[in-house]
């Protein structure tokens, strides 16, 4: 069983700007929102817990960490997609300057890489490659994943998560899942 997390708001989150795999941190509200998480979610069991090791992952699995006894262990495989040139820009900022690809990306073209980064096709493959080797190495296991909105949707397409929400999924049921279904 998975928990998957979405990690607290960040800085970046609070002002709009696609992050990507850049670094920002999280924000005061952030910092609440996961104080508020690890409370509600101190009595569910958890074997493991594996986060992104972006900043606003990492710090919102460490609050996490204290409320269940654990030790995060940090994977960059669970990062967010890789959003390019685009990274710290607004997405008026993104159309203002190539309104053509912004309108692909958005209309969920599979191979399109937002800011010359990474498709989501590839992003698809990194994170179910991921998802199943950690599968694998705790079978039975709960095991929680503080991850990104993008990493998420690569697993469970059309998912929507606000900062620090989260939900319960069977192992099995994204081991079965199409690799090709790339909705978002």
């Amino acid at each position: 069983m998975f928990l998957l997390i979405r990690h607290a708001e960040s800085t970046w989150n609070a002002t709009g700007r696609w992050q990507g795999q850049a670094d920002p941190p999280l924000s005061e509200r952030g910092r609440q929102q996961a104080l508020r998480l690890a409370r509600a979610l101190a009595a569910e069991p958890v074997d493991h817990l594996i986060t992104s090791d972006l900043a606003r992952a990492s710090e919102t699995a460490a609050i996490l960490a204290e409320a269940w006894g654990l030790s995060p262990r940090l994977d960059p495989l669970l990062r967010e997609l890789d959003v390019g040139e685009w990274t710290g820009l607004t997405r008026a900022e993104i159309a203002d300057r190539e309104v053509a690809a912004l309108e692909r990306f958005e209309s969920a073209v599979p191979d399109v890489r937002p800011g010359g980064g990474e498709s989501r096709r590839e992003l698809r493959r990194r994170v179910r490659t991921a998802a199943a080797e950690i599968a694998s190495a705790h079978p039975g296991a709960r095991v929680a994943l503080v991850t990104h909105l993008g990493t998420i949707r690569a697993l469970r397409p059309g998912t929507e998560l606000p900062n620090a929400g989260w939900f319960r999924v069977c192992a099995s049921e994204l081991a079965a899942a199409d690799l090709d279904d790339l909705r978002v």
